[in-house]
């Protein structure tokens, strides 16, 4: 490992379809702006991929899909590792931490229907129809609004999953899924149905990419600092704290809804939440909003940050002179802004003094501080969500959650016996 060329970045990656193609838009985003680096990926299963006969719940482990990954970076065998964010949990391992969030996609859940079967909704779907799920938060919101459905888990890969769906058996009826993780594997043509969050509300972090790397890894979270999207950090920073707060997890069903929206010259982020019953007909929700100063909306675009982007390293000429130094993008952020020069991505307020000191950042629910958003609209949207799950505690959330997670430790041991 040491004899390695500084310029190879190792990157761990799960060995699912959907994994691979997350950590090559990741590769290939980085390597637009630093060309120079060698990404090589090394794959590897993870304890959820292996344990395919037992519901996520009641497996017991809190990092089904991550703890393998996290080992090779504390091992130092990968630099960084790219992870569907809903699956990573709001307090990470310490030494690690998450270096970006890259801009969201729809976090929303897509029905995918039986051929025969695509023109119905969950609504009117016959009596008795079989609806695959593995998420607690689905199968609760699906019993409390369309009891007249069955709910059967399903385990596996993408891949797996609609395989089951298109048996010639018709277990299944339909799937519940992420519309992201279909979206990815060029599967949007599956989805009969976008869910609205009015009737599901979807996971944590759902439709986020994020970058988990070790946090004294300064050389790494430079590199990754241009692309940690500041709308999508500060929508899913309210929901990490959210989270965090009710100590949920796979372990209860909960649910979140957010939006990110301009109001007058500020911004107005609003989170709901919501914590259901295993059986959906006790749900315990609310909203709460928090307006925002200083958060520029950025254009969407298929990659982060844009071509133009001037938080960036770049291979420069300068008549005809190549400029091949590394240039951190922190500084050169702070440089442009001292000189007046517009910032297309973001806007920070900080002094240099501040600026230099962020090796020392702050962690918020496992996200390092973004360098893109001012520190207090940070700590904003870290309290917005601690405020929404304080909320809900005081309406009884988690006596509810208590019951959720009783009856699945009871239902383990049962099947451990």
């Amino acid at each position: 490992m040491e004899s390695e060329s500084k310029d190879v970045v190792r990157v761990g990656s799960r060995k699912s379809e959907l994994a691979l193609i997350q950590t090559n838009f990741v590769i290939d985003s980085l390597k637009k702006v630093y060309p120079e680096k060698e990404f090589t990926i090394v794959s590897m299963t993870t304890l959820g991929d292996r344990i395919l006969n037992v519901s996520l719940p009641k497996i017991g482990e809190k990092s089904l899909f991550t703890k393998d990954l996290e080992d090779a970076l504390r091992n130092n065998s990968v630099n960084f590792v790219v992870h569907s964010l809903k699956d990573l949990p709001t307090t990470l391992p310490e030494g690690l931490v998450i270096g970006a969030v890259f801009e969201r996609e729809d976090p929303r859940d897509a029905l995918v229907l039986r051929e025969e079967l695509k023109d119905y909704t969950l609504k009117t779907l016959p009596a008795g129809s079989v609806i695959g799920t593995s998420s607690l938060r689905r199968t609760a919101q699906l019993r409390g609004s369309y009891p007249h459905l069955s709910i059967m888990d399903v385990r596996g890969n993408l891949n797996t999953r609609l395989r089951k769906l298109d048996a010639s058996t018709k277990e299944y009826s339909a799937l519940l899924l992420a519309n992201a993780g279909l979206q990815r594997m060029g599967w949007g043509n599956r989805v009969s149905r976008i869910i609205p969050c009015s009737e599901i509300m979807y996971a944590v972090g759902q439709g986020a990419l994020a970058v988990e790397c070790r946090s004294d890894n300064e050389e790494i979270l430079n590199m990754l600092a241009p692309f940690n999207h500041p709308e999508t950090y500060s929508r899913v920073l309210a929901e990490r704290s959210f989270l965090k707060t009710l100590g949920g997890g796979c372990s209860a069903p909960v649910g979140v809804s957010t939006k990110l929206k301009p109001l007058d010259s500020q911004f107005q982020l609003t989170i709901s939440g919501a914590v259901w019953s295993m059986d959906g007909t006790t749900k315990i929700d609310d909203t709460l909003k928090q307006v925002l100063p200083h958060i520029k909306k950025t254009h969407k675009h298929k990659l982060s940050p844009t071509e133009d982007s001037d938080c960036k390293k770049l291979k420069i000429e300068h008549n005809g002179i190549s400029n091949k130094e590394q240039i951190n993008p922190v500084e050169e952020l702070n440089r442009r802004i001292s000189e007046g020069r517009e910032n297309r991505n973001c806007v920070d307020t900080r002094s240099s003094e501040e600026i230099a000191n962020l090796k020392n950042c702050k962690i918020f629910c496992g996200l390092s501080e973004n360098s893109n958003i001012p520190i207090g609209v940070i700590i904003s949207c870290e309290n917005l969500g601690r405020d929404l799950a304080n909320t809900l505690i005081s309406k009884g959330a988690l006596e509810v959650m208590k019951v959720t997670q009783d009856y699945i430790r009871s239902s383990a041991g049962t099947q451990k016996s």
